[in-house]
């Protein structure tokens, strides 16, 4: 006797309603931190954002699984769950702009144009078997992630102040640097034995570059606008960290212990940002 399947179990599946890759967490929760807390004012319209952005965040999931089941990289019995919560997420997604576009967020809408097509096109990468270990799609993917701080920064301030876009172009620098070094430390994996200092500073070139840029455009701007004088101290935490991370390659450590050393430089870096706005 055949037993039905269990629909429960069908619709319900974690590895398809929840994102699978946990280190991106951080290139979303930072922005909005930062975001919310330098604007030094609070309404209660964030709530509204918050609930439409995770929303956008989750859906990211079901989408993907979908794509590969119709492209036959999954099975076609994951698609139930799929579906059923894709449409849960945009549901919740759209009552949440509406409700912003509705307390005179307009400004808002501008933000899903670069974020949907991010979206669409991180699909097509995932129907060509193509999204993974790819520097170039997380940095860029990064960015749409790091809107969430001009957005919330707006959100809570009650308008569409300028600083918004430049607290955007700080919130990327630090992800894109933070990619480029992670990449740099899962390489490092691969290593038999630790190079010369000098070999170990050419292979890091790139990680150093992005982050040294960081710490002088940050210093830059602590001398010709009016972010705060030491806007550049988190920065310099960025830059020291990865020099070290250069220096000491992570030969035979595992990607777990590498991505939490990055989630607590992160989540430092986010107090620090958020402490210096208000010195």
């Amino acid at each position: 006797m055949q037993t039905k399947p269990n629909l429960f179990k069908q619709v319900f599946q974690k590895q398809i309603a929840f994102p699978s890759d946990h280190g991106s967490w951080v290139f979303l929760l930072s922005p909005l931190l930062i975001g919310i807390f330098t604007s030094r004012t609070w309404s209660s319209d964030i709530l509204y954002l918050v609930l439409g952005l995770l929303a956008a965040f989750f859906l990211r999931q079901p989408a993907a699984v979908a794509v590969k089941a119709f492209a036959k990289r999954r099975s076609k019995q994951v698609l139930p769950s799929a579906l059923f919560w894709m449409a849960g997420y945009s549901a919740i997604g759209l009552i949440a702009i509406v409700q912003l576009i509705l307390r005179g967020y307009h400004t808002l809408l501008w933000l899903l144009i670069p974020g949907g097509a991010v979206f669409i096109w991180h699909l097509w990468l995932v129907s060509k078997r193509s999204e993974r270990h790819r520097m170039g799609v997380d940095i860029i993917a990064s960015g749409t992630l790091a809107l969430a701080a001009p957005a919330a920064y707006w959100v809570s301030l009650g308008e569409s102040s300028p600083l918004g876009w430049l607290m955007w172009i700080l919130a990327w620098l630090q992800s894109a640097a933070s990619i480029v070094y992670a990449f740099l430390r899962l390489s490092q994996r691969k290593l038999s034995e630790s190079p010369i200092k000098s070999e170990l500073l050419i292979i890091g070139r790139r990680a150093l570059m992005y982050s040294g840029f960081n710490l002088f455009f940050s210093i830059a701007l602590s001398f010709y606008t009016q972010l705060p004088d030491l806007i550049w101290l988190p920065y310099l935490l960025q830059f020291a960290e990865t020099y070290r991370g250069v220096t000491v390659p992570a030969i035979g450590q595992k990607p777990t212990s590498i991505g939490f050393r990055q989630l607590v430089v992160s989540t430092i870096f986010t107090v620090l940002f958020i402490l210096v706005w208000y010195l």
